[in-house]
């Protein structure tokens, strides 16, 4: 039995040892997949983790952003009414002065230049804020996901402070020469329209078109400036220009100025900051039509459909209305003129894009 069971064994060592192998390599092959698939599953499951707490980390930036642009709309607004004091005048035509019609055209000046630089800082305080924020946030996400790892942290706390102090640029030069800008380009526009002078919603919408064409494409006296020179001072005049004894964060915080001028400078930027304007004067002229509903006696005008396009106010009755609508747009108190620039699905792309840019490991290396 047994001899005969071994020359079976013999007779057919071959086919043994190949099943053998056969048996064995599918067991290895087995052990290999279900191997790379649980490698698979983990890396699947680690990547998820990290997507889902890089969304919540970029949408807690985004309320960080939305909050920091309502608490600085005050310093705004305080330094808009500052350079372009109006209540100053409104309280010497109280006196009743002799020259009157001098200082109503001071008024007319005034009025709707600050209300024009409250539009366009506004709007700008809003994209900058969005892009800053978002480039640090970007940056302090990576810091936090390998600061284990004992790597130097490319945005540390001194960096962040002295990057976002930029910011008083907009605050402080830039927004002195913008007044320059938009008070010059009032001037030509409506310098020589008559307080008298009756202007429907529509004329008033057309005037102030014909300002933003001579301040976003130059005026025939102007040279045109791009709007980012306002956000953002020259190379000249940051850190950069110390010939020596730049230290480690200068050099760190350079590097952030740089790469938020090339964003103020890619036609995405220009395309967000252009919808915000657009919308930012939209939403300035909804505010004034409030004032150009007809009287609820004049029912010819009422039943018309587009009555607000037969309702014409003297200039002089319109100056005041225009001249309170800052208290409107720099409002740290959620108004509708804010809510809207923050809502633009636009301005929600670009954040995303910008902050996807600064905390991915890749884009970093290249």
């Amino acid at each position: 039995m047994l001899v005969s069971t071994w020359n079976f064994l013999k007779r057919h060592k071959r086919k043994f040892i190949f099943a053998g192998a056969v048996v064995g390599g599918v067991y290895l092959l087995g052990k290999y997949a279900q191997w790379k698939i649980r490698e698979i599953q983990e890396r699947e499951a680690a990547e998820y983790i990290s997507q889902a707490r890089r969304q919540y980390h970029f949408e807690s930036n985004q309320r960080t952003c939305n909050m920091t642009v309502l608490s600085m709309l005050p310093t705004l607004r305080e330094a808009i009414i500052q350079n372009l004091n109006s209540e100053s005048l409104t309280t010497l035509l109280k006196n009743k002065p002799a020259n009157k019609l001098e200082i109503w055209e001071d008024l007319k000046i005034i009025s709707f230049t600050r209300s024009i630089v409250a539009v366009y800082s506004t709007c700008m305080l809003v994209v900058l804020l969005r892009v800053q924020l978002n480039i640090i946030g970007g940056y302090l996400y990576l810091d936090n996901s390998v600061s284990k790892n004992g790597v130097t942290p490319q945005a540390p706390p001194d960096v962040q402070q002295q990057y976002l102090s930029s910011i008083q640029h907009l605050l402080g030069d830039g927004l002195h020469e913008l007044m320059t800008v938009v008070k010059q380009a009032v001037r030509e526009v409506i310098g020589s329209i008559s307080l008298k002078q009756s202007l429907s919603l529509q004329e008033l919408e057309q005037h102030l078109n014909q300002i933003r064409a001579h301040i976003e494409k130059g005026g025939s006296s102007s040279t045109r400036k791009p709007l980012s020179w306002y956000m953002m001072p020259d190379e000249e005049s940051t850190l950069a220009a110390q010939a020596c004894g730049l230290t480690e964060n200068d050099i760190a915080t350079i590097k952030l100025l740089n790469e938020t001028r090339d964003m103020l400078e890619s036609p995405d930027f220009h395309t967000v900051l252009n919808t915000c304007l657009s919308r930012g004067f939209s939403r300035f002229l909804d505010n004034m039509a409030e004032f150009f509903r007809p009287q609820q006696g004049d029912a010819s005008h009422c039943s018309a459909p587009d009555s607000l396009t037969h309702v014409s106010l003297p200039l002089a009755k319109i100056i005041p209305i225009v001249n309170g609508q800052i208290h409107s747009i720099c409002s740290e108190i959620p108004s509708h003129f804010v809510q809207d620039l923050l809502m633009i699905e636009q301005m929600k792309e670009f954040s995303a894009n910008v902050y996807e840019a600064f905390s991915s490991p890749n884009e970093q290396q290249k």
